[in-house]
């Protein structure tokens, strides 16, 4: 399930882009609207059953996701979670909080 099913979407054909639009060779963008998210307490994430990861070399959220939920394209609900949009945010040692229950968890990250 892609994230960008239920999102907004607009219609970039703004004429200080139409350079770049004919360079392209298109002639408008879509673009995904930013979600308006709401703000859970710590104690919501906290009442979620989680299972600890130490972050190592070669560690990917696309991995993580695969071992834990099957399915490699939810990496974004770990990165979301743990409030770490990418692996760069990560470091050699840090504590990730993998969310057992997927459908849990997507009650606070969606």
């Amino acid at each position: 399930m892609s994230r960008y099913l239920t999102r907004m979407t607009a219609i970039n054909e703004e004429e200080q882009y139409l350079k770049m639009l004919d360079d392209r060779g298109v002639t408008s963008v879509r673009q995904y609207r930013t979600l308006e998210k709401e703000v859970y307490e710590d104690d919501v994430y906290e009442s979620i059953e989680t299972v600890n990861h130490v972050w190592k070399y070669g560690d990917m959220y696309w991995r993580l996701a695969n071992t834990f939920y099957g399915d490699s394209t939810y990496w974004w609900v770990i990165a979301s979670f743990n409030k770490r949009p990418t692996e760069s945010h990560n470091k050699i040692g840090d504590t990730l909080k993998i969310p057992i229950n997927l459908a849990d968890a997507l009650q606070v990250v969606e």
